[in-house]
């Protein structure tokens, strides 16, 4: 052990420098960082669609069978929707205490075909039927705001599809709806 202490001493004495540690956060930084922007940048490229298209990865080239069917014509366009108006309701509600409490409805059912009027027209005391059994059970803080008026929106077109089964009732329209 004297020995080596002898050497330091003489290594100093004669000018040398005591070997340097390595830089390894450094070298480590050095490396990582052209790597992780190679990967980055390759990421990039392969996600946006211009590194498969340079590699030859790209759809293939359109055939003309493929032109052909691309080229069929495309469905007619639907026809308008057709509206059929219900004749007004007049109900109580399901009200606590001893004062009634009226409600009183007159709405336009939207069917998606024109040809289903008949239908629905056909079905209207059916219709009606189901429209006041239903308001009949409804409390009246159950119609307040917009979100009770969508709640009883969607609870008749539940019910207007049940009644005109073959006829499709896309939306059931309020042209007046008054709680009293």
């Amino acid at each position: 052990m004297a020995a080596a202490a002898a050497a330091k001493t003489d290594a100093a004495a004669e000018g040398e420098a005591p070997p340097a540690k390595g830089g390894g956060k450094k070298k480590l930084l050095l490396i990582l960082l052209p790597v992780l922007l190679l990967v980055g940048g390759g990421a990039g490229l392969w996600f946006s669609g211009i590194l498969p298209g340079l590699l030859g990865m790209g759809p293939p080239p359109v055939t003309e069978e493929a032109a052909a069917a691309e080229a069929e014509p495309a469905p007619p366009p639907r026809s308008p929707p057709a509206f059929v108006e219900l004749p007004e309701i007049v109900s109580n509600l399901n009200a606590p205490g001893r004062r009634p409490v009226f409600v009183r409805l007159r709405a336009k059912l939207e069917i998606s075909k024109a040809e289903d009027a008949a239908l629905v027209t056909e079905a209207m005391p059916r219709l009606l039927d189901l429209f006041q059994t239903y308001l009949r059970e409804v409390r009246p803080d159950e119609l307040r705001g917009s979100a009770g008026t969508h709640r009883l929106r969607e609870e008749l077109i539940a019910r207007a599809t049940l009644a005109a089964t073959p006829a499709r009732i896309t939306d059931v329209l309020f042209m007046e709806l008054l709680v009293q």
